[in-house]
């Protein structure tokens, strides 16, 4: 087992230096704390350091008789006494040379140990939202990790990565955190799915909308098994219940329009549930697409020639990074319409119905903290 260093670590390697600007820099390595005092005090201290220093090079010492036996005692004694500044002949020099090159190699181990011990653990974020908008996010997440005692810059380094406007770029952000040696992964959204992918073994934290036993995160809720866990926030399994609201707020309305990402793996599962609420509440269905934003100009453009009567937004992280965008436009329109987050709401739009963002990031930066502590995510 590695140790980290104690003082008798630091008093191997001291010399007595040679003039004052070299004492005062000897000096500023001793702890300040240590210099409080009378002068007995520390004439003791210096005292104790030098039997520390004596012990260590006497065992050091014997440990070289033991390697050097067969050898004459001249050289062996030279060895240990040329560290005190003891003159001889040529040959002691080469060897008080081989001898202070050994010691420092054997007190520069244990430092160089400890700060691998104190490595920094790496956290990847992989957000499948753009960065304005995960400013709050953001700061949910890390409160919820340093409620677990882990802060960042102090504890544990962030590599973020925020999705800038295509789902393409995903695969290549999950492969980069992974490539990087990340100690968990934090995903929101179907980022999950690509960092489980890209690494089975590296350690997997997700918050997704999207029911995760039908899309295979996990095995089950209680066990997930493999090398991910999260929260699920049932925004997905909302979607009848906001197209309920939407018809209770506009009960003669008779065509609704739908927006999903088709490049969202959550698009399909959540038409069927559309299709199926609107079947019970006696409305049609339109189904529009959006990719990018340059064609939410299209889709509204679709709502007016088609006569629909409103529109629901469906539960998709590229949306919600788009909000004001889309927003602006329902106003423009005049167009109903009803989204997944409260985020829409704060941003102009007229309904909302889903749960808290924030909370679900909060409770993320838990179970990172939880991993980081030893807890298997299989578990």
């Amino acid at each position: 087992m590695m140790h980290g260093c104690g003082k008798s670590d630091f008093a191997i390697v001291a010399e007595k230096p040679a003039n004052k600007a070299e004492q005062s820099a000897a000096e500023s390595v001793e702890p300040r704390a240590e210099t409080k005092g009378n002068a007995n005090q520390q004439s003791t201290h210096r005292t104790q350091s030098r039997v520390s220093v004596s012990q260590a090079l006497e065992r050091m010492r014997q440990a070289f008789a033991v390697w050097t036996r067969g050898r004459s005692r001249m050289r062996e004694s030279c060895m240990y006494g040329s560290v005190r500044g003891a003159r001889g002949n040529s040959r002691p020099y080469r060897d008080r040379r081989e001898f202070i090159t050994l010691l420092g190699g054997v007190a520069a181990w244990p430092l160089t140990a400890r700060g691998q011990q104190m490595a920094m653990p790496v956290i990847g974020y992989l957000s499948s939202l753009g960065q304005a908008i995960s400013v709050r996010l953001d700061a949910a997440f890390r409160r919820g990790l340093s409620d677990m005692g882990y802060f960042e810059g102090q504890d544990v380094s962030v590599e973020y990565r925020w999705i800038t406007d295509r789902y393409e770029a995903l695969p290549g952000m999950a492969a980069d955190l992974v490539q990087r040696q990340a100690t968990v992964i934090f995903a929101l959204g179907p980022p999950a799915v690509l960092a489980k992918a890209a690494s089975p073994t590296t350690p997997i934290v997700f918050v997704t909308g999207a029911d995760p036993l039908k899309f295979g995160f996990v095995a089950s809720f209680n066990k997930p098994g493999g090398n991910i866990t999260g929260i699920w926030m049932v925004l997905t399994a909302l979607t009848e219940k906001r197209l309920q609201l939407m018809h209770d707020l506009l009960p003669k309305a008779q065509l609704i329009g739908l927006l999903v990402n088709p490049a969202s793996p959550v698009a399909e599962p959540q038409i069927r549930e559309a299709q199926a609420a609107a079947h019970v509440l006696g409305v049609r269905l339109t189904v529009l697409s959006a990719v990018t934003e340059n064609d939410f100009d299209q889709v509204f453009a679709g709502l007016a020639q088609q006569r629909a009567d409103a529109l629901f937004v469906s539960a998709d992280p590229f949306f919600a990074s788009k909000r004001e965008h889309l927003v602006a436009l329902a106003a423009q329109h005049a167009m109903p319409t009803t989204y997944e987050f409260r985020e829409f709401v704060e941003a102009g739009g007229l309904m909302s119905y889903g749960t808290v963002l924030t909370d679900g990031f909060y409770k993320g930066g838990n179970y990172v903290g939880k991993v980081l502590k030893g807890t298997k995510p299989a578990d």
